[in-house]
C-alpha cells in the first residue's frame, strides 16, 4: 500500500536542457556487496535512520579535528545515557514543572512541551568509516558553516496576509506549527537529524528517488527522468531536485527553493548538491553540499552514513486532535478584545521559521 501511494507521487515527461554538472565528491567509503535493482543500478531502497547525537557544526575548541578520541566519544553517549535514564525513572507527583526542566532538552519551566518520554534524538555519535565524526561538516576544515557575506544574516522573506504580528493570521506561524514541512530541517535538502522521528523510506525506481519523512509526513521526489530544472518561477516546497548516477553514486541537485521556507537565511538562490551512496548493506553513505553566493562567503558541506530502520515509517498525524494554532489565534482576539493588547500583539517578534509566501 505503501509503494502504491509513492507511486502516485512519480512525475512523468521530460524537459529540455543541458544535464547538470556535479561537483567533486571527497573520498567516501568504498561499495562492499551492495544491494542492486533487477535494472543494475545500486538498491537505495529500505527504511533508514540518520539519528545521532553528533551536532551540525563543530565545537570550535576541537579546531580543524573532524573526528572525535574513543574517549570523547564514549563520554557523550554515556551522559546521554545517563540523561535518558534519569528522565524515566517515575516522576515524582509532587514535583513542580520547574523541577522536571532537566528532562525538557532545550525548553525550560512553563515552555516544557518534549520531555524524555516523547523524544528519540539518537543514542550515538554518528561514525563514518567506523570513525566518530564531531560534526556533520567538515567542509571547511572547522567544520563550522562559513560567515554570512555581508556578516550577518539575512532577515526571513515576510509571508501572509498584510503587515499583521505573529498571532493575527495563520499564515504568520511558522510552517511546523501549521504541518506544511516538518520542524527543523529533516527533510531536506539538507537532512539532518532532530529531537525525534528520525525515520526515512527510500523508494527506488528507475525515474526517481522517492525519500518519505516519517517527521511531518514529507515526501521528496528526486527525478532522475530530467536534465532541467523547472522554470524559476516554479518554486515548490523542499525546491526542484533532479539527479543522475555517477558510477554507483546518485548525485541529486535541489533549486527553486519556496521563498516562504529557506535555509539558514538563504533561499532564492540557494543550491543543495546531496550524494548517496549505497556502501554495504547497513549503510548508505550520504554527502551534501549547500551553495549560495548572496548569502555566505564559500561553499560548505558535510557527510554522515544512514543506518538501517527496524520496522516501518509510521503516518505522523501533525493536526490530529491539535487545537495549538487555533488557540494561539483565539487567545491573541481575546486579548485584543479587552483593548490595549493588539500593539503589543503586533510589535511582538515573529516566528524565526520562514512563513509561507504567496
Amino acid at each position: 500500500m505503501i509503494q502504491r501511494g509513492l507511486a502516485a507521487l512519480l512525475v512523468a515527461g521530460a524537459l529540455a536542457g543541458s544535464p547538470a554538472t556535479a561537483p567533486a565528491a571527497s573520498a567516501g567509503p568504498t561499495p562492499r556487496q551492495t544491494p542492486r535493482t533487477s535494472w543494475g543500478r545500486p538498491d537505495l531502497s529500505g527504511v533508514w535512520t540518520n539519528a545521532t547525537l553528533t551536532r551540525l557544526e563543530r565545537d570550535p575548541k576541537l579546531g580543524d579535528r573532524p573526528s572525535l578520541s574513543p574517549a570523547e566519544a564514549a563520554a557523550i553517549e554515556g551522559r546521554e545515557a545517563a540523561h535518558v535514564a534519569r528522565q524515566s525513572a517515575p516522576t515524582d507527583p509532587a514535583a513542580k514543572v520547574t523541577d522536571l526542566a532537566e528532562g525538557c532538552r532545550d525548553n525550560t519551566g512553563v515552555n516544557c512541551g518534549y520531555n524524555v518520554g516523547w523524544t528519540d534524538p539518537g543514542s550515538t555519535v554518528m561514525r563514518v568509516r567506523g570513525a566518530p565524526r564531531a560534526s556533520l561538516l567538515t567542509v571547511p576544515s572547522n567544520g563550522r558553516i562559513p560567515a554570512y557575506r555581508d556578516g550577518r544574516r539575512p532577515a526571513p522573506r515576510r509571508g501572509g496576509s498584510g503587515e499583521g504580528g505573529p498571532a493575527d493570521n495563520p499564515e504568520q506561524r511558522a510552517l511546523g506549527e501549521r504541518c506544511i514541512l516538518a520542524f527543523g530541517t529533516p527533510s531536506g535538502p539538507v537532512m539532518t537529524s532532530q529531537l525525534y522521528n528520525n525515520n526515512y523510506q527510500f523508494l527506488l525506481t528507475r525515474d526517481a528517488l522517492v525519500i518519505v519523512v516519517e517527521m511531518v509526513h514529507d515526501a521528496r521526489v528526486i527525478r532522475l527522468d530530467r536534465k532541467a530544472h523547472l522554470p524559476a518561477s516554479i518554486r515548490p516546497w523542499m525546491g526542484d531536485s533532479i539527479g543522475w548516477w555517477e558510477g554507483d553514486t546518485l548525485v541529486a541537485e535541489t533549486t527553486n527553493f519556496h521563498l516562504g521556507q529557506g535555509y539558514r537565511g538563504a533561499d532564492e538562490n540557494l543550491k543543495v548538491t546531496e550524494r548517496f551512496t549505497r556502501t554495504a548493506k547497513d549503510h548508505v553513505f550520504y554527502q551534501f553540499k549547500v551553495e549560495d553566493p548572496t548569502v555566505w562567503a564559500e561553499p560548505w558541506g558535510g557527510e554522515y552514513e544512514f543506518s538501517p530502520q527496524k520496522g516501518q515509517v509510521y503516518e505522523y498525524a501533525c493536526h490530529e486532535g491539535n487545537y495549538a494554532l487555533e488557540g494561539i489565534l483565539a487567545g491573541a482576539r481575546a486579548e485584543e478584545a479587552k483593548g490595549g493588547a493588539a500593539d503589543a500583539y503586533r510589535n511582538s517578534p515573529r516566528s524565526t521559521a520562514s512563513p509561507i509566501t504567496r
